[in-house]
């Protein structure tokens, strides 16, 4: 995989970006609706699909940005539940193209050292795509350089619900559970994982859409009026050098205001 400095032409914005960036303070998981696939097609008078299907490119071109800034996890917003309610040929050739994009993509994954993990009720999906699935989570599963999650046939309110009836149902089989944050942590999908850091949305839509409820509680938000075919490795770049500059303070009260806080209580 190409370094992400040696593709950065030389006086480009990307290449201005990568002298701002700070290697030692890349977000470890990074999360991304991807939004504007059919605004994409309808400003260029073709069907939906083509706008999916320019999508992809995106996709793959992001997958190896994350990789080459060393990303720990990138999640992938692919399908939601709500997605169900559109047109029929429109789900149909979105799992085609996800299956297409598996056979195509596999091989460099896997050269790569990328590992797929699921996010969602995916295994309710077509069998067809179920398979292809899981041939690529069994061929990837000893990657180690990036986490890739896919999130299909996802909702963050069924996520929760997935989380408190394995919880009821570990319960029920005799198993002593402790209700808390971290039981309910290791119940959801993201099991194990750093909570997203950073948190794209392209399109300029300015709402979550049920993703990463539970998860993104502290995620930094980055939006971009970029519609997400158009969306490439220097706008992952231009979100990852922002989020930089954030003070990120969990609930906490910032360092520059501690002293004004001191002073204030022992006035």
């Amino acid at each position: 995989m190409t370094e992400f400095s040696k593709v950065a032409r030389a006086g480009s914005f990307d290449e201005r970006l990568l002298r701002r960036l700070d290697r030692s303070r890349v977000p470890r998981h990074v999360a991304i609706i991807m939004d504007g696939n059919g605004r994409w097609a309808k400003a260029r008078g073709l069907p939906r699909v083509e706008g999916h299907r320019a999508g992809v490119v995106a996709v793959r071109d992001v997958i190896e940005a994350a990789a080459q800034l060393r990303v720990e996890v990138l999640t992938l917003y692919a399908f939601s539940v709500e997605n169900w309610k559109r047109p029929r040929y429109e789900v149909w050739a979105l799992m085609n193209l996800l299956k297409d994009y598996l056979r195509r993509e596999l091989a460099t994954l896997v050269d790569n050292g990328i590992r797929l993990h699921l996010l969602g009720r995916w295994r309710e999906l077509d069998p067809s795509v179920v398979g292809e699935l899981e041939r690529a989570l069994e061929a990837t599963a000893d990657g180690r350089a990036m986490q890739l999650n896919i999130a299909l046939n996802y909702s963050g309110r069924c996520e929760i619900v997935d989380a408190c009836r394995d919880i009821v149902a570990d319960w029920a089989g005799g198993e002593s559970v402790e209700i808390d944050e971290a039981t309910i942590g290791r119940y959801l999908y993201t099991s194990g994982q750093p909570d997203p850091d950073l948190l794209i949305r392209s399109s300029g839509e300015l709402r979550v859409s049920n993703f990463l409820l539970w998860q993104i509680a502290y995620s930094e938000i980055w939006m971009t009026e970029t519609l997400w075919p158009d969306f490439r490795r220097g706008h992952l770049l231009q979100a990852i050098v922002d989020f930089q500059t954030r003070d990120r303070r969990f609930g906490a009260v910032a360092e520059a205001d501690k002293e004004t806080v001191a002073d204030q209580g022992s006035a």
